[in-house]
């Protein structure tokens, strides 16, 4: 008789870190991702982070969740150097870092709304550290993340909107760069998490055709109008050709992430198309997503 031998369990697991600033959203993220299925603890000190993963391997969980911070403030400088250790030496660790960014004026008007303080406001224990003090303090604890995390910028996002992207950008396949393109108006700012940005102001705008003005770039007229424009279709070729000569170098460089943000005035034909377009035809190659951040100021979703 044969004996034959069991295979133990793969104990791959999938680890999100949620950090970023104090008042950006970590709170919703982490809901977001409990919601999807996954084992979510907040504010889990870095020391604990080794020990923590091999508790939930034993209970064989396959998707968890952490939030750190600036809670964590004289154990953080140790973090990105531990989660470097962690995925050089744990194969069967799928590590995504996310990092929710945030201007100051709205972090300052979040706090202000909530009445909070913020987690380094008191310094040495006694003397109060103004607001902006704290966050641009914050900013610099945070600074060597941020350079080797996922960034999502949700200065301009509701929470509904937020909850949605972090599924979206978490569900994408793994091991593989991901690409988002993101359409914005300029007159409501740049987006932070932008790697890269490219101006659509010169081009035609729907915007002065009665017909298309109340619809948008995803429209079908709308999109027969710019299709047949010159200009949009030589700055679409030139986009196209700067991500096809890039995008594998940046994969060598082991990005797991690029995100193109396409600007013109009021977020709603322009921009809109030329990101709709570029999403089409690199998700052949790439894995793609695809927002719209002014989506809840068009005229059909905001009651104009």
């Amino acid at each position: 008789m044969t004996a034959t031998t069991t295979e133990p369990p793969s104990l791959h697991t999938q680890l999100v870190l949620i950090t970023g600033m104090s008042g950006s959203g970590k709170s919703v993220a982490l809901t977001a991702l409990e919601d999807a299925g996954f084992y979510c603890v907040d504010n889990l000190p870095p020391e604990l982070l080794e020990a923590f993963i091999d508790l939930e391997r034993s209970h064989e969980a396959r998707k968890v969740a952490i939030a750190m911070d600036v809670r964590s403030a004289k154990s953080l400088p140790m973090l990105p150097k531990r989660l470097a250790q962690l995925q050089a030496s744990d194969e069967q660790l799928q590590l995504t870092t996310l990092f929710l960014d945030s201007t100051t004026d709205t972090l300052v008007r979040r706090f202000s709304e909530t009445r909070r303080l913020h987690p380094l406001s008191w310094h040495g224990g006694s003397a109060q550290r103004a607001l902006i003090d704290a966050i641009e303090h914050e900013r610099e604890l945070l600074a060597e993340l941020r350079e080797s995390a996922m960034v999502l910028d949700t200065s301009l996002i509701r929470p509904s909107q937020l909850r949605s992207q972090v599924k979206e950008l978490l569900g994408a396949t793994q091991g593989s760069l991901t690409l988002v393109f993101e359409s914005f108006a300029f007159k409501r700012g740049i987006p932070m998490d932008a790697d890269f940005v490219f101006d659509a102001r010169m081009l035609p705008n729907p915007h002065y055709e009665a017909e298309l003005k109340p619809l948008t770039g995803q429209d079908a007229p709308v999109a027969a109008f710019l299709a047949t424009m010159p200009d949009v279709q030589r700055m679409q070729q030139q986009i196209a050709e700067f991500l096809a000569q890039w995008l594998p170098a940046m994969l060598r460089d082991h990005r797991s992430y690029v995100t193109v943000a396409i600007g013109c005035t009021g977020g709603q034909h322009r921009s809109v198309f030329l990101a709709e377009q570029l999403a089409k035809q690199f998700q052949q190659q790439w894995t793609t997503r695809l927002r719209h951040r002014e989506a809840d100021h068009w005229p059909a979703n905001n009651g104009a």
